[in-house]
């Protein structure tokens, strides 16, 4: 029997993931052969895979928009209240254009932020384990989906692999790599079950960071920038519905059993915000329900 976790796309949600799987691990006693994360799923799992639950959240919850964008396209007003609002950058943004940018923002910083967080000898202990640990990138010179195990790079490419997963453009860097040009790899494969599938899992836990169906009405944005987000939302909830179908068509084909883990409530409209008060709520929230699933999960067997 192999295990696999896969963790989807989400931003800063991806708190919300931690948390659940802080509870598979440490209360279900889940261990993992293959961990493939999509963006923010990518930021997680190597710890995971090292069995660092601790180390990860601190991460999450002491991380901040100056963490991730060295140049941010966004302005957060009235920050940690229940009005707070998000506005465009336009000095960043404009200063985008002057320098001939394809982007409007740019976060270099989260790569740095990356390599000071997964040291070299993490790396390496990790790379030496049985565990696959996988990472999703789109190659936008070909469109299509390329997924980087650790496996197969070492530490330099792989701290990168990690960061041109999470690169959600055009609000982040667009990254030119081995002759290609790569960004977030939730645009090709924001949960990717089918790989976990092909790589010989037998029962894959899957976190996805969107609730199972629509529970209120979106708002859209009120100017140009932010009704992009909303676009790309939109777009990114089509890709996550045709990935769980192929997944679960793959499992059923295979004879894999699969956990799937929503959120039970939307959780913010705008995942590239950074909170980290808010994001320690939605860890707290990601174990609780898990834990609540399971519960009721082996009530149901019984």
């Amino acid at each position: 029997m192999m295990r696999a976790l896969v963790i989807s796309g989400g931003g800063s949600k991806g708190a919300f993931a931690g948390g659940v799987a802080q509870y598979l691990m440490q209360e279900n006693g889940c261990k993992y052969d293959i961990l493939i994360g999509s963006s923010t799923g990518s930021l997680l799992i190597p710890h995971l895979a090292l069995g660092e639950v601790n180390k990860i959240y601190n991460i999450y919850s002491n991380v901040n928009m100056r963490s991730i964008f060295d140049i941010s396209p966004f302005v957060v007003k009235h920050k940690n209240t229940p009005n707070e609002t998000v506005t465009i950058n336009h000095m960043n943004v404009f200063k985008q254009f002057l320098k001939g940018k394809r982007t409007f923002g740019e976060s270099h910083k989260l790569l740095e932020y990356i390599r000071e967080n997964f040291t070299l000898a993490e790396f390496t202990l990790l790379k030496s384990t049985a565990c696959e640990v996988v990472v999703t990138v789109t190659n936008l010179t070909t469109n299509s989906v390329e997924y980087k195990s650790i496996k197969d790079f070492d530490y330099d490419d792989f701290c990168e692999w990690i960061w041109i997963s999470c690169n959600y453009i055009p609000f982040m860097s667009l990254v030119t790599k081995n002759g290609f040009e790569y960004g977030d790899g939730g645009f090709s494969s924001l949960v990717p079950i089918r790989e976990a599938i092909n790589r010989g899992a037998t029962e894959v836990d899957v976190i996805i960071l969107e609730t199972e169906v629509q529970t209120k009405p979106r708002k859209i944005g009120k100017n140009p920038f932010l009704l992009m987000i909303d676009l790309f939302q939109t777009l990114l909830t089509q890709v996550e519905k045709h990935n769980i179908t192929i997944g679960k068509l793959a499992a059923k084909n295979k004879n894999v059993k699969l956990n799937l883990y929503y959120t039970p409530t939307q959780l913010t409209d705008n995942a590239l915000i950074f909170n980290h008060e808010k994001m320690k709520d939605w860890w707290h929230k990601g174990y609780e329900y898990a834990k609540n699933k399971s519960e009721l999960m082996s009530d149901n067997l019984q």
